[in-house]
């Protein structure tokens, strides 16, 4: 039970912290339900809006949740539909909102800053209204054996893609679908699957779903370390899985020279065994790298995923899938017994979004003002002490001494970060939180301080 009196601090982001450490040794249990605000700001000697600011926190950290008039308890519901990793990534926050004119103080009364979220502004998505008009085909047309690409858009894709050549081009529903089928195809039961670490939390849950084990890489401002490759691959695994672009947490873009190295240690597999490489190109049109792709050198080896959902909007949930024919020709034929295929309307809208000038104005312009917006953080950050390198798209890997403290001190500024644990594959914690910078429109310096705060924070226990 909380007993008010025996809290030590009166600022909304040191009671925050308190009563976190209480949650984390036990002291106060799942399900149990806090006092009011009103009752605690009368037994602490506070005003409301210092206690209602440290209710925020805590519920935007993910440690107690609010059932209304019901009042606020310890988190205790599960969420089933989450795979392990992200239901420890969810915070319970709310939608993304652009940076007030002010952070208002370390209270954070009132505010709420969500970059927790890693999703795209959804100022800076394309209109989809004349692209819903101009789509040609209807909802009731089409047979079903029908080829599962309009030819149009895959002339499109194709000529935008990384190499000049692919031997097989699909769509799917969003680039994690066009990722998992593609695992389900080529990793058995047992098999060792290489991924970047940190990376994206998916992709560690779905090679364990898959009966997969998840193999940690090494990785630095270039990418994935050719000497941490080669290390996996005496380990004989069957896939690797990695993000050309903008990677999820750290905001890396693999350069070419990197993608040439790492296709020439995948050319020395010992036994001769040829390694799958899963690409996932998830920020492909708004990250301001070149595109690369290991298939310039290994193309036969190579399935290439480019996904729309960060330039054009979550819930297109269209990707675009390419690679050898004997393993793209698989999923074709697999999705046939499930969804069939991506709606053709979808692709009808794709296709007006990828060639219509008025709607591929919009998607440049983001990709410019995305990379402004994360070259000022990180230099504000760097004004501070805090180095994050040169992160493209729109997320940056904060360190932090205490991830956990970092996300609580946050939550009491009234700003969300996603913390750093659910994105390492395996191993000790590298004291890290994912920003989700992109969606930061103004009052950079305020944020950098609230950020450079929460970095020094002490462990909460």
């Amino acid at each position: 039970m909380l007993s008010p009196r025996a809290l030590e601090s009166r600022s909304a982001a040191g009671l925050a912290a308190e009563i976190a450490r209480l949650v984390t040794d036990g002291t106060l249990v799942p399900g149990e339900r806090l006092p009011t605000v009103r009752q605690m700001a009368a037994d602490l000697g506070l005003s409301t809006g210092t206690v209602a600011a440290t209710w925020r926190a805590l519920a935007h950290a993910g440690v107690v949740t609010s059932r209304g008039r019901s009042g606020t308890f310890v988190r205790a519901e599960r969420r089933e539909w989450l795979s392990p990793r992200v239901r420890g990534m969810s915070t319970g926050g709310g939608r993304p909102v652009a940076a007030p004119s002010g952070l208002g103080g370390r209270g954070g009364h009132g505010i709420r800053l969500d970059l927790s979220l890693g999703t795209p502004d959804p100022a800076m998505l394309p209109s989809l209204e004349r692209a819903l008009s101009r789509a040609r085909p209807r909802a009731d047309t089409g047979r079903y054996h029908d080829l599962p690409v309009l030819p149009e858009l895959h002339d499109a894709l194709v000529e935008d893609w990384p190499v000049r050549t692919v031997e097989a081009l699909t769509v799917v529903d969003g680039a994690l679908d066009g990722i998992s089928r593609t695992v389900e195809q080529v990793v058995r039961f047992g098999d060792r699957v290489a991924v970047e670490s940190p990376g994206f939390p998916y992709i560690f849950d779905l090679v364990e779903a898959t009966g997969g084990i998840a193999m940690p890489l090494e990785s630095d401002a270039d990418g994935i370390l050719p000497a941490s490759l080669a290390r996996a691959l005496a380990r004989r695994p069957s896939t690797l899985v990695l993000q050309t672009r903008a990677q999820n947490p750290t905001g890396v873009s693999m350069s070419v020279e990197r993608a040439r190295r790492l296709a020439d240690v995948l050319l020395t597999v010992p036994g001769g065994r040829a390694v799958t490489v899963i690409e996932d190109d998830h920020s492909a049109l708004i990250a301001t790298a070149p595109a690369v792709t290991l298939a310039r050198w290994i193309p036969a080896q190579v399935v290439h995923v480019r996904g729309f959902s960060k330039s054009h909007g979550p819930d297109l949930r269209i990707a675009a899938l390419g690679g050898p024919a004997r393993i793209v020709e698989r999923i074709v034929r697999r999705r046939m017994l499930g969804p069939g295929w991506t709606s053709r309307l979808l692709q009808s809208v794709l296709l007006e979004l990828l060639t219509d000038s008025r709607s591929v104005a919009p998607v440049r312009t983001a990709r410019l003002i995305y990379r402004d917006r994360l070259d000022r953080m990180a230099a504000a950050l760097r004004r501070l002490g805090i180095d994050v390198g040169a992160p493209d798209g729109i997320n940056l890997w904060l360190p932090v001494r205490d991830e956990r403290a970092a996300v609580v001190h946050l939550a009491a500024e009234g700003i969300a970060v996603a913390a750093g644990g659910p994105f390492v594959a395996d191993g000790p914690a590298q004291q890290r939180v994912r920003v989700t910078a992109g969606s930061v429109t103004e009052n950079v310096r305020l944020v950098a301080d609230a950020l450079a705060r929460a970095a020094s924070a002490p462990p909460l226990s």
